[in-house]
């Protein structure tokens, strides 16, 4: 491709940017989509159209979606556009970019002319995980049949293809009337005209994707969005404000996706709270900018939201608004009746990759009514590097989940969970304040009496020997390994701070064994299998190992 860059780019003269010509000599304009061409998957913005000093003949200056650039915009010490990034920007000769293709040109390229195995591969939908699955024309040779016939066509895909265009509503319905998932991902559409053309097209169409297509600001109403039930607007540029724009031509929308669109406020145009929405089961925000929790909350009156996607965002602190006052909801929906409770039918709330650092926030999920999957990894609050929480702990405090961090928790996790924590606390409670131990671990005495675990708290006045021995950890050490032969159980006072390593180490000299690597296990009424304790560095303490417990010394392997 004939492109210029500039090793050294620095500013204009005076700081100022060079005019741009018109663009009717090579047919484009500022703000164009386009991809470079033999490449659909290399697109970028036109933001210069013009001559280049010191080069013959006109240039396209380019911000590529990418950022593989070769400079900021300027050259030769002239700033002729700004791009996003350092080297984001390129100039090309015009021969060397297109301006796409229409929605009908694209289908017939994909469905009919003589597609690659890549392109194959690329006929999909996203499920509402943002998986890739396969639609139902995968496979040409299964369905050639149903190919030349594109009246049956119920879903396609016609990604990274270049589209740029649609035809008119009544060609676009000749051809393929009963669609009802559309895959437009990785194209060159920026009008929401078009979009609506589409759906308009279309009256059966359900699922719309629009990944990566950067979109207009400007939306004008688009009735014709009445029938679609999950629309994806992944990294296409789109405000909350705009969101706010288009949703009364969403009736019956249940899936919205905005990730990766750099949203850092929800800012509904018409009260402090987002409504309307009546139908949205799933709002997926992940990978976004939210750093305060209080925008979270302008959702929490969206009354059919039952999944909540926030991973990859930087909240740091989350709450439960327990004095909160019912919104002023429009007079069709208003029932003065009727108690409506923040966020009443959320079920999952997802949270991962953020800066979660602090208890309160833990215990604060317990008072969404009905939550019950929870995503929490890759918090502080969890990170073992970290001091965070271990699993056992967070199931404990959670007394509603039942599916933490992907994975399901059973009943009996739950009660060798709780069990575990009941004893951590229990430990922790020989040398700590009572009440303020009671303030950090609100369920201690729901579970305490659940599990009918008794405690003698030591009585005061305790002194010299007998005030430090109430400190320790009362455990029986019993060997099991095959090589270790028979060997009596030990009854064994530990200060609660040793870490599992130093109790291998004590453990490999009460019973004199040599040249065996160790692990150990917690044992304990109630148990139904042996717990491994993994971590050599942390305390035996924070394991769930207290007074009562009996500790398998096994061998590895």
């Amino acid at each position: 491709m004939d492109e210029l860059s500039d090793s050294h780019p620095i500013s204009g003269p005076n700081g100022r940017a060079a005019a741009p010509p018109a663009a009717k000599g090579v047919g484009l304009r500022i703000g164009q989509r386009v991809h470079a061409v033999g490449n659909p998957r290399r697109i970028g913005t036109v933001r210069y159209v013009g001559a280049v000093e010191g080069y013959a003949g006109e240039w396209v200056g380019v911000d590529w979606d990418d950022g593989e650039g070769k400079h900021d915009g300027s050259l030769g010490g002239i700033q002729y556009f700004a791009a996003r990034g350092e080297r984001s920007g390129s100039f090309v000769r015009p021969k060397n970019l297109s301006t796409g293709i229409s929605f009908l040109e694209a289908l017939h390229r994909r469905y009919r002319g003589n597609s690659t195995k890549e392109e194959e591969d690329e006929m999909y939908v996203f499920s509402t995980s943002q998986k890739h699955v396969s639609i139902q024309l995968v496979g040409k040779n299964k369905i050639q049949e149903k190919l030349n016939h594109f009246k049956e066509l119920l879903g396609a895909s016609v990604s990274y293809l270049g589209v740029s265009s649609a035809e008119t509503s009544n060609e676009i319905n000749a051809i393929v009337p009963n669609l009802e998932e559309l895959d437009l991902t990785g194209n060159l559409l920026s009008r929401w005209q078009d979009i609506g053309t589409l759906c308009e097209a279309l009256p059966s169409l359900k699922i719309l994707n629009l990944t990566n297509n950067l979109m207009d600001c400007e939306i004008p109403k688009l009735l014709s969005l009445v029938s679609i039930r999950v629309l994806v607007l992944n990294n296409c540029g789109i405000t909350w404000n705009q969101v706010e724009k288009f949703k009364e031509s969403l009736p019956a929308i249940e899936e919205l996706h905005l990730m990766a669109n750099n949203l850092s406020m929800i800012g509904p145009t018409s009260s402090s709270y987002a409504q309307g929405f009546d139908t949205l089961r799933i709002l997926n925000l992940e990978e976004n900018c939210i750093k305060s929790w209080d925008e979270i909350l302008k959702l929490s009156y969206l009354r059919s939201l039952e999944q909540l996607h926030l991973n990859r965002n930087r909240l740091k602190h989350i709450s439960y608004p327990l004095d909160h006052q019912r919104p002023e909801l429009p007079s069709a929906c208003d029932m003065q009746d009727t108690v409506i409770r923040p966020f009443e039918n959320l079920q999952c709330l997802l949270l991962g990759s953020n800066e979660i650092d602090d208890l309160a926030s833990i215990d604060s999920l317990n008072l969404f009514p009905r939550l019950m999957d929870i995503r929490l990894s890759e918090n502080p609050i969890v990170d073992p590097s970290k001091g965070g929480l271990p699993r056992f702990v967070l199931i404990a405090r959670l007394a509603k989940i039942k599916m933490l961090n992907g994975s399901e928790v059973s009943q009996r996790e739950r009660k060798e969970s709780e069990i575990r924590y009941v004893r951590l606390v229990m430990a922790k409670m020989q040398s700590d304040d009572l009440e303020d131990l009671r303030h950090l671990h609100p369920r201690f005495a729901e579970l305490k009496a659940l599990h009918g675990i008794e405690y003698e708290r030591p009585s005061s006045g305790i002194a010299g020997a007998q005030k430090m021995s109430s400190g320790l950890i009362s455990v029986t050490l019993k060997c099991i390994g095959a090589s270790m032969g028979e060997k009596q159980p030990l009854a064994k006072k530990l200060p609660p701070t040793t870490t599992v390593g130093k109790l291998k180490v004590l453990c490999e000299s009460f019973f004199k064994l040599k040249d065996i690597r160790l692990r150990l296990y917690i044992q304990e009424e109630g148990l139904p299998l042996p717990l491994l304790l993994e971590d050599d560095m942390t305390a035996i303490v924070d394991l769930g190992v207290g007074t009562g417990t009996t500790v398998l010394v096994d061998e590895e392997g």
